[in-house]
């Protein structure tokens, strides 16, 4: 086995050179070299994972916040991780042992050494905060009153947490004491302290210092269904249905007008704020990493034709570009959230900044296989090292300002690896979706 994986890492280390050559005018040349498109997501896929691998936090294993290329770093957080990019990343080494980039060892050794730092690293009733300092394992306050749990970006981890645990569990010993050691951190998680005092609702933060301060109760639509879908699911602290039905989904108000639609397609949710066109790209990305989006269903949504949807608008509004913008168009798409010209910013058709993330286009490849493909050959083709480095498609560009920043954001690389597994092998959500609890939590929600 070993054997067979290093002849697959010199394949792909040869399609790797075959693509491009360097040069001292742009430093990455693309050549004109045929490479199959099978090839060439693998390629896509074997730099993406090196976000993950090489890029790791070292001390921790876990995943930085963000890259900058260039070695800049103005609030001097290169040491920072992220717990939700985290669970990303540990989808990312999964996907790196199946593709051959990592022999299945190495992939037990990174993910056990990432466990043993998690164990003793802050949380809250068992919730993670967003941040961490990762030498130290100590929270680092993603704003004044948030410094302690955050429930969204633990179930983040969570979900690839559990993929990891499915993937080991019938494994050799050390792989069976990882995924116990996962197992026993899935269940200290006090999904049910964040109903603030017993309302059908989940709250996002709580604080050791300012309690329910943030007091931000997570209704829908948005980036956050696969919180319920945890909490519903959880074996020790779950929910009631009713904290689905009357917080996340409004006692039905989160359903769409039935005639509503935008370019012909339909949205089955009320996106926050974002009615007509929908949210950021996100939005159809994050909880389903893991959860297979195909037919799921529930009183409100067919979830595949929802995110299907929603992609298409997203596509379309770059094809109509309504303020000009150059560069966009039906090769060049999707707005999500990710850096900006200003800063960062969730980019959608709500707020259009002339900047396209290359991982709203290829997260979505599961949606829209031949819309995200081309979009892909014009990022690596036509933009060449504008747009790809070391880590794969850096965060964000823009054509219109001439903006090529080389800075990656681990909460973008990681959807970006997972989604297109997912679209070639739904290697993701098998495991996922292999869980007990999810399946068990999914019928107390009533879903399909």
């Amino acid at each position: 086995m070993i054997k067979k994986k290093l002849v697959y890492l010199v394949w792909v280390f040869a399609v790797v050179l075959t693509a491009c050559t360097t040069t001292k005018k742009t430093g990455l040349q693309y050549s004109p070299v045929a490479i199959s498109d099978d090839s060439l997501l693998t390629l896509v896929e074997a730099r993406t994972f090196q976000y993950f691998w090489d890029g790791a936090e070292p001390t921790s294993g876990a995943a930085r916040e963000r890259f900058h290329a260039d070695n800049v770093y103005p609030e001097n957080d290169k040491h920072i991780v992220t717990s939700g990019g985290t669970g990303f990343g540990v989808m990312a080494i999964l996907v790196g042992m199946e593709r051959g980039f990592i022999t299945r060892q190495q992939g037990v050794d990174r993910l056990t050494h990432f466990i043993t730092w998690l164990e003793k690293a802050d949380r809250f009733h068992g919730v993670w905060p967003h941040w961490w300092n990762g030498e130290t394992g100590k929270v680092k306050p993603f704003s004044p009153n948030d410094n302690g749990g955050d429930l969204v970006e633990t179930s983040y981890l969570l979900q690839g947490l559990l993929c990891v645990r499915q993937y080991f569990k019938d494994g050799n010993d050390a792989e069976k004491s990882l995924a116990s050691r996962i197992d026993k951190l899935w269940k200290e998680v006090e999904f049910d302290w964040h109903r603030q005092n017993n309302k059908n609702v989940l709250y996002w933060h709580w604080s050791p210092d300012n309690a329910w301060k943030m007091n931000f109760a997570v209704e829908g639509y948005n980036e956050c269904l696969i919180m319920y879908i945890l909490a519903a699911s959880s074996p020790t602290h779950g929910i009631p249905a009713e904290v689905y039905h009357d917080g996340w989904a409004r006692k039905g108000g989160i359903r769409n007008d039935s005639t509503h639609s935008q370019y012909g397609y339909h949205l089955d949710l009320r996106h926050n704020g974002a009615q007509q066109f929908g949210g950021p790209l996100f939005w159809s990305h994050y909880s389903f990493l893991g959860l297979d989006p195909h037919n799921l269903k529930d009183r409100y949504a067919d979830y595949w034709t929802h995110n299907k949807n929603h992609t298409l608008i997203n596509r379309q509004y770059c094809i109509e570009n309504p303020k000009g913008y150059k560069g966009y168009g039906v090769n060049s798409w999707g707005l999500t959230a990710s850096y900006s010209i200003n800063g960062y910013a969730a980019h959608s058709p709500n707020e259009d900044l002339g900047v396209i993330s290359p991982t709203a286009a290829l997260s979505s490849f599961p949606y829209t296989p031949e819309e995200s493909m081309k979009a892909l050959k014009h990022f690596y083709f036509d933009l060449g090292d504008k747009t790809f480095g070391v880590y794969g498609f850096y965060d964000a560009f823009s054509e219109h300002h001439n903006w090529y920043p080389k800075r990656y954001l681990a909460i973008d690389q990681g959807p970006a690896i997972v989604m297109i597994e997912n679209y070639r092998s739904g290697l993701l959500w098998k495991l996922f979706m292999s869980a007990p609890e999810v399946q068990a939590g999914k019928a107390k929600l009533g879903f399909e």
